[in-house]
């Protein structure tokens, strides 16, 4: 009786040890140290339902509940601070029900804090969990919220979070000049193999002294986080970052889908249950592409045949037939271009259907914003061969990652 005790308590220890996370994020750091980064000062907050401690409470109510924390203003990035808006939707001001603080938009009148917004702030501390997409505007919010602090000689502390795609991966072209925007707001790949807080180390010393400023920045690291690390490695519960991020894979589909289907006539699963996932429109025979994709054998990826009719959005209620992308090796998969490499297969069985004839000008702007320059589209559509812009796209990121290398703050 007594060996059948032990061994039942060593099983529930080792399930307890399986469940705690692997990594500490730079909120949790900051908790173990008692705050001692913030005593004494007024803490304006930059963050979103993804600003979580390990046990999924928010840091909005913890820094509140935090007799060592003097929290006097939140603010909102795209889709607000509790997560209450949708994609591009218009952010207002207003007052937290939960704490009674003003909560000052960044996405809505205007993207970067104001000196008035700063007035009664000391720091502005960001804590929210990005993707590794340049597009995704989170970082783009980061750094306007740097700027704002360095004109308003404010200290700005990042809570360092992982790099859901890890940190050794960086792909894609460097944005061009008169192609900076929201989406593409820096000079950096689409892929940047970078934490938050690397970024923000990053921006600071070329961006900000760029336009002769300079952050009072502080980088609360994580502990145990590696760059070979996904986020499912790092033992986190996933919080989706904004209603189309919804699972733990679901930044490495955004990478792979999320350029083209800015084009329209295509469905990359947003307004169904697998954002990002599929490729697919009506007239697409998805058996045909779906072994013309798998016969590419692009490494660490398969493509079923899949039929199905959206919810919302593009083509709703309207059936629609291609593939669904699925990640057999997350650690081996060139993820920006997978796109390419299906628009290469689908002007080769429709050359009729060209995506970028069928797409109107609003969208082709778009796409040139998220790609960060009109060159890429422009060699592409010349043949449709991605191995013209695959050159622009190493040559570039590996000139990127030798310059960023030396703001690592993990190995």
């Amino acid at each position: 009786m007594k060996r059948i005790f032990v061994v039942e308590a060593l099983f529930v220890l080792t399930l307890f040890l399986q469940a705690q996370p692997k990594v500490l994020t730079g909120l949790e750091v900051l908790k173990k140290d008692n705050f001692k980064e913030l005593k004494g000062k007024r803490i304006g907050l930059i963050t979103n339902p993804t600003g979580v401690d390990n046990n999924l409470k928010s840091t909005v109510d913890i820094f509140y509940e935090s007799p060592n924390v003097n929290l006097t203003a939140l603010f909102g990035p795209e889709h607000g601070v509790r997560g209450s808006h949708s994609a591009g939707e218009y952010v207002p001001f207003y007052i937290d029900s939960l704490t009674g603080l003003p909560v000052y938009s960044l996405y809505g009148k205007t993207r970067k804090p104001t000196s008035e917004m700063l007035k009664n702030v000391d720091v502005l501390v960001y804590d929210i969990q990005d993707i590794g997409s340049r597009s995704y505007t989170y970082i783009s919010t980061m750094g306007l919220c740097m700027e704002a602090a360095a004109e308003n000689n404010k200290e700005f502390i990042v809570l360092d979070r992982p790099n859901p795609l890890g940190g050794n991966r960086v792909e894609g072209n460097l944005v061009r000049d008169g192609f900076f925007s929201f989406v593409s707001r820096f000079k950096i790949p689409y892929v940047y193999g970078l934490t938050a807080g690397e970024l923000a180390l990053y921006l600071n010393q070329n961006e900000l002294t760029k336009k002769g400023l300079h952050c009072r920045l502080k980088v609360i690291k994580m502990q145990g986080w590696k760059r070979k690390m996904t986020f499912k490695d790092t033992g986190l519960y996933w919080v989706p970052t904004s209603p189309h991020i919804p699972e733990i894979n679901t930044p490495f589909f955004y990478a792979m889908t999320g350029i083209i289907g800015e084009l329209g006539d295509i469905s990359i699963g947003v307004g169904y249950t697998l954002p990002f996932k599929t490729i697919a429109a009506g007239w697409i025979d998805a058996e045909i592409f779906a072994k013309e994709m798998n016969g590419l054998k692009l490494p660490g990826l398969l493509f079923r045949p899949i039929s199905y009719k959206p919810y919302y959005a593009f083509s709703k209620g309207k059936p629609l037939h291609g593939v669904q992308i699925y990640i057999t090796n997350p650690y081996i998969v060139n993820l920006t271009s997978v796109q390419f490499k299906a628009l290469e297969v689908l002007h080769k069985l429709y050359p009729q259907k060209d995506l970028f004839e069928m797409a109107d000008s609003s969208r082709i702007k778009m796409f040139d914003k998220v790609v960060g320059t009109d060159e890429i589209r422009k060699i592409f559509c010349k043949d449709y061969n991605f191995s013209e812009i695959e050159k622009i796209f190493e040559s570039e990121a590996k000139q990127f990652k030798e310059k960023s290398r030396k703001f690592y703050l993990y190995r």
